[in-house]
């Protein structure tokens, strides 16, 4: 079971000088995958009890295009592992203008993580 995001990060994302977007951001939107990824299987929500992994692998600027994917890998009886994978599939081009960018060839892995989220037997709806 995979689920997709594609989205911009956008200046309020930028948390640094020189406009680089916090690596937490990532982590958010691994949670909102995860999220969806229990909803597709259980039918709720469920709960995100942690992560083995996090690689911040590249940097990320407002302007850039992040496409992010999840995957549940394992399940147990109540608990389902995932792996996620942001990848930067368009980047901003301000050298030239404020408004260039460049959808890149080959998109650049900007961060991976395996975690953890349970739903609880009685919440289980699938």
């Amino acid at each position: 079971m995979k689920t997709m995001l594609r989205l911009r990060m956008s200046a309020k994302d930028a948390h640094y000088g020189g406009e680089l977007v916090d690596g937490a951001h990532m982590v958010h939107l691994f949670g909102d995958l995860a999220t969806e990824l229990l909803i597709m299987r259980d039918g709720d929500e469920g709960l995100f009890a942690g992560y083995e992994e996090i690689k911040f692998l590249a940097p990320v600027y407002a302007g850039d295009y992040i496409e992010v994917v999840g995957e549940i890998i394992k399940e147990g009886n109540s608990s389902r592992k995932m792996k996620f994978e942001a990848r930067k599939v368009v980047v901003s081009r301000k050298d030239i203008s404020a408004s260039a960018a460049d959808v890149l060839e080959e998109p650049i892995v900007v961060c991976t993580a395996i975690g953890t989220c349970v739903t609880p037997k009685d919440c289980q709806r699938k």
